[in-house]
């Protein structure tokens, strides 16, 4: 066999072994791992200059091609940082669902301090309970991550996302609880409190969301929400008072069939001895004192 032949089948095991690597890690390998396959300095500038590596980040490479995907290119800032960093912030509120875009430059978390251009690092020394996994990536818990965005977001927007976390189980309330117990100083801890102090079943709309701050504002007291009550769910219940509101929405009360089933089961829960009272959103919103005046009086009826 040649010499000639010898080298290019070394170069085929190498580009073999680079490109098993890459599909592991999204696309992309560093440049010490690739020192570590034996590959040498001179074979990684020949590489490079024929574009079988791209830069991305210092010493961190895209084989062959730039990934598209922004969860991979989001690996390779992982890859450019080293062990233990994991996603967070903005990236972070991206990948569990809260921000719908993902946002430049990339976010990650290190508990030492790191420089790379082009990836925003934060230091933070995480416990093991503020790093998982999401979407196949290292991340912060979605409670850790509701707490750094929470500066970022407005208090619709912030209760939305607790909420929306919680419905599809990522969140759980003990878990916030205990973060916010170990970082007192966190700029975000504040607004957090308030879902631990008055706890309520997690909210699914702007609606639901909407009608709890209408009662806390109001001083009416506070219902449980999206909760059991004759054997189907309803939207708020005052237990105490065995009232039950529907909160009445164009989008899922303007049929004729919708109104008959409401009508249907409102007549249900009376049997049972609840009942019930429909608000509107626009009731809600553009009469709140008056809507809050004749809830109350149903309330005190009630009791």
């Amino acid at each position: 066999m040649s010499a000639k032949s010898i080298t290019l089948r070394m170069r085929e095991a190498f580009d073999t072994r680079i490109a098993a690597l890459a599909g592991r890690q999204r696309g992309y390998v560093t440049r010490a791992q690739l020192l570590a396959l034996g590959v040498s300095r001179h074979q990684i500038t020949y590489a490079i200059r024929a574009r079988r590596l791209i830069p991305v980040y210092s010493g961190v490479y895209a084989v062959g091609h730039l990934p598209t995907l922004p969860q991979a290119r989001a690996f390779g800032a992982l890859l450019a940082c080293g062990k233990g960093v994991v996603l967070s912030h903005g990236t972070a509120a991206t990948v569990w669902g809260i921000f719908t875009r993902w946002e430049l430059p990339f976010e990650v978390t290190a508990a030492a301090p790191h420089d790379r251009a082009g990836i925003r690092v934060h230091r933070a020394a995480l416990t093991h309970a503020d790093m998982t996994r999401q979407l196949g990536l290292p991340v912060t818990s979605a409670a850790r991550t509701v707490l750094d965005v929470t500066p970022r977001l407005t208090d619709k927007a912030l209760t939305r996302a607790v909420n929306e976390l919680r419905r599809v189980s990522h969140l759980r309330l003990h878990e916030l609880e205990d973060l916010l117990a170990r970082v007192p100083r966190h700029p975000g801890r504040k607004r957090l409190l308030p879902f631990i102090e008055r706890p309520s079943g997690p909210t699914r709309s702007e609606f639901e969301d909407a009608f709890l701050a209408f009662c806390e504002r109001f001083g009416l007291p506070r219902p449980l929400v999206n909760t059991i009550v004759g054997g189907v769910e309803v939207d708020a219940f005052f237990p105490e008072h065995r009232l039950i509101v529907e909160l009445d929405s164009w989008g899922f009360h303007s049929s004729r069939e919708s109104f008959r089933s409401d009508r249907e089961r409102d007549a249900e829960m009376l049997a049972l001895g609840f009942r019930t009272v429909r608000i509107t959103w626009e009731r809600l919103i553009e009469a709140p004192e008056r809507e809050a005046e004749r809830l109350r009086a149903i309330l005190a009826r009630a009791a």
